[in-house]
């Protein structure tokens, strides 16, 4: 899988996220349209043969018709929550972190080895995505499409980099407190932590994903 490195990559997932709702837009449009014209149509039908009298139900003989595919409504659901990521900026994470110096996370079932393995560098980054230069909305839908393509492709170990905030104004870190609230909420994500310094320190985060459902 490629590296979402550089902006040209993230410029790539928010072009592609913003394809994404404007064929949905645009599919909408024209099911509106459709069901405007069809509506049309019957009542252009109806007053042309208003004043019809039907033939005597004599001699006839009922057809039963196959039944129409069901339309997949939970999938449009899932495709609508995926573009939306509704994940919120405003959950009390706190509650979920460990109470060490880190403030890690594990998800119930995670055993603490897995953090130790973590940060020791027993996991191998397998694949990272840089945050630098993007606004609190951009991130969280840069980070949800990488999640779910690092999923997709069976990558167990990410990191993303989210920054100190040096270039912030206060030098408050604006997104270190945001990603863990985000990654806390997604189901892909099945334990995080502070990276070590050799692999940003402060201004990165370690993620082990769940494995890919076959």
């Amino acid at each position: 899988m490629k590296k979402l490195t550089s902006m040209a990559d993230l410029e790539g997932v928010r072009r592609a996220l913003k394809e994404q709702r404007l064929d949905a837009e645009r599919a909408e449009k024209l099911r509106i349209e459709a069901e405007k014209k069809r509506d049309a149509e019957a009542r252009l039908f109806e007053t042309h043969v208003k004043d019809v009298t039907p033939l005597p139900q004599i001699n006839r003989k009922l057809h039963n018709l196959p039944k129409p595919p069901p339309i997949a409504h939970q999938r449009e659901i899932d495709d609508e929550n995926v573009l939306r990521e509704s994940i919120s900026d405003e959950m009390d994470v706190e509650r979920f972190l460990e109470t060490d110096d880190k403030l890690s996370y594990r998800r119930n079932g995670i055993g603490l080895e897995a953090l130790k393995r973590l940060r020791s560098g027993k996991w191998v980054i397998q694949a990272q995505i840089d945050l630098h230069g993007l606004r609190s909305d951009e991130a969280r839908e840069a980070v949800g499409e990488f999640l779910r393509s690092a999923v997709k492709h069976d990558i167990r170990c990410v990191r993303i980099i989210h920054g100190k905030g040096l270039g912030s104004i206060g030098k408050e870190p604006v997104l270190k407190d945001k990603v863990k609230r985000w990654l806390v909420q997604k189901d892909e994500v099945l334990a995080f932590c502070q990276a070590p310094p050799r692999d940003g320190g402060a201004g990165a985060l370690l993620v082990i994903l769940k494995a890919k459902q076959q």
